[in-house]
């Protein structure tokens, strides 16, 4: 009987501590399984956080991918556009050449047809002039003083109006040295001795602009020769046409 109740009372005891710690085994089991939740929970939302930041940087390689195929667009209209500027640029370039080489053609054409209508508008003024002063000396050899003033006045005149376009007449003084520059005889031919002097100027020279067109016409004193006729100087003068060359006015 003591055996069986001293067996009863050690598996009543066993009992009892197996009630006793079975308690603090789930709570133990319980908060290690809330434990590994909370874990799992974290881990979850860090595996979310990592899915988020995946997310964002997908979207941003997928705007990267958009920026950089715009920029190849870009770089390639910026291309084009170059190419055709240069083209538009060289084009306009040759245009401006033809367009100048015409402007200069026209111009030089424009240059020459006024410098041969300044040439024989100073051919006629001269031609002129020289009439003029055939008429006055005329009118000094005639001996009448009323006549020679008139025809002074007139011819005074004429000089003022050529002036006025440039050109300037001049006469050679009696006795003064020759000078080939600015006097020339009668005879284109003929050449006066270093020295000589004038006697009498048959026709006026010209200057236009400061520059010497025509020497005067002059006799040399004491010369040997017959002199020519004012008549006769013009009207070799008239058939040669060479008093005053187009490119001399220019």
């Amino acid at each position: 009987m003591r055996v069986g109740a001293i067996s009863m009372l050690s598996l009543c005891v066993i009992i009892g501590a197996i009630v006793c710690i079975v308690p603090f085994i789930l709570n133990y089991k319980a908060s290690t399984k809330l434990t590994e939740y909370k874990n799992f929970s974290s881990a979850v939302q860090q595996i979310e956080n990592v899915r988020s930041v995946a997310n964002q940087i997908s979207f941003a390689t997928a705007q990267w991918q958009m920026v950089q195929e715009q920029a190849g667009k870009t770089i390639t209209a910026a291309r084009d556009i170059s190419d055709r500027m240069s083209a538009e640029a060289k084009a306009f370039g040759e245009f401006m050449v033809k367009a100048n080489d015409a402007e200069k053609g026209h111009l030089r054409l424009e240059v020459e047809k006024l410098h041969r209508n300044e040439g024989e508008w100073l051919h006629t003024i001269i031609r002129i002039m020289d009439h003029v002063y055939a008429l006055y000396l005329a009118g000094v050899k005639s001996g009448q003083d009323n006549l020679r003033t008139q025809l002074g006045n007139f011819q005074n005149a004429c000089r003022e109006s050529a002036r006025r376009l440039g050109v300037v007449p001049f006469e050679a003084k009696a006795d003064e040295t020759f000078d080939d520059k600015r006097h020339q005889l009668p005879d284109p031919k003929a050449k006066a001795l270093p020295g000589s002097k004038v006697g009498e100027t048959v026709a006026t020279g010209f200057t236009f602009q400061g520059k010497v067109l025509r020497p005067a016409v002059v006799t040399l004193k004491g010369a040997s020769a017959a002199e020519p006729q004012q008549a006769e100087l013009l009207e070799e003068e008239d058939d040669a046409e060479q008093d005053v060359p187009a490119g001399k006015a220019s």
